[in-house]
């Protein structure tokens, strides 16, 4: 597996030092972009643009980003053209993510899941790979739409 990048707004640091101990400990390369050390008034706007440009430009294949809910680092990373992301508080959603939609950012709300739960959920969705199938013209219709959006 590629490397893991990951980040977090101010809500969500101590879960992001779990998860990233959690990975390091399975052997998991993960790179914490940690955007608030250079950036401490920064919100989640910001950081959730930082890692999706990175995702973008390096062409990743897997972050994480974890804020209060998770909700709003999935609207921000959305607007990166390329990059698919999604909330996930449970560990099917998780697995769904990747195996049905392709998405390379998972992101995740510290005040909805526990540090287990959050655990599992990462394990599920890094296990989970693209599935294709019925799903490869569901995404390849997304991308094209998003092609359509992102035109100038």
């Amino acid at each position: 597996m590629k490397k893991i990048v990951i980040d977090a707004d101010d809500a969500a640091i101590g879960l992001k030092k779990v998860l990233v101990d959690h990975m390091k400990n399975k052997g998991i390369e993960v790179e914490d972009l940690d955007y608030l050390g250079s950036h401490p008034d920064a919100a989640y706007p910001e950081v959730a643009y930082n890692l999706s440009k990175k995702v973008q430009a390096e062409k990743l294949d897997r972050a994480i980003l974890i804020c209060g809910t998770g909700l709003g680092m999935a609207m921000m990373a959305n607007k990166v053209e390329g990059v698919f992301a999604g909330p996930c508080h449970d560990v099917y959603s998780a697995e769904r993510l990747r195996a049905s939609n392709n998405a390379q950012v998972l992101t995740m709300g510290t005040r909805v899941v526990g540090e287990e739960l959050a655990k599992t959920i990462v394990d599920a969705w890094l296990k989970a790979e693209f599935q294709g199938g019925r799903s490869a013209p569901k995404v390849e219709s997304m991308r094209k739409l998003e092609k359509e959006s992102f035109k100038k």
